[in-house]
C-alpha cells in the first residue's frame, strides 16, 4: 500500500537527522494517513479511503466530502476517489 492521501496526493518527504554533533543522515517525514469512512449525501454511501489529518480537517471546512470534491483537481485524487466524484457528479445533475 503506497503512503500517498487519496484526496490531496500528499507523499512522503525527505530530509536529514541531525545530531547534536551536527551530523547529517538521510530520513523519510511521513504523511499522518489514516483509514476513514466518508459518507457522500448525493450517493448515500459511505467510502473508505486512506487519508492524510490535513484533508480530513479540509473535508470539514469545505462542507463534507461531497464539496471537497467537487472542489478537488482530478489530479490530485487517486482513481478510486476520481470515480466516487464522477458517480457524485452524475447522481447531482439526475436529481436536479
Amino acid at each position: 500500500m503506497s503512503r500517498r492521501c487519496e484526496l490531496t496526493g500528499k507523499g512522503p518527504m525527505s530530509g536529514n537527522n541531525v545530531s547534536h554533533a551536527n551530523n547529517k543522515t538521510r530520513r523519510r517525514f511521513l504523511p499522518n494517513l489514516q483509514d476513514v469512512s466518508l459518507m457522500s449525501e448525493a450517493l448515500g454511501a459511505s467510502f473508505k479511503l486512506r487519508i492524510s489529518s490535513a484533508a480530513l480537517r479540509t473535508v470539514d471546512h469545505r462542507g463534507g466530502f461531497d464539496a471537497f470534491l467537487a472542489k478537488a483537481k482530478d489530479d490530485e485524487l487517486s482513481s478510486k476517489a476520481l470515480k466516487i466524484k464522477k458517480d457524485i457528479a452524475k447522481a447531482q445533475v439526475a436529481a436536479a
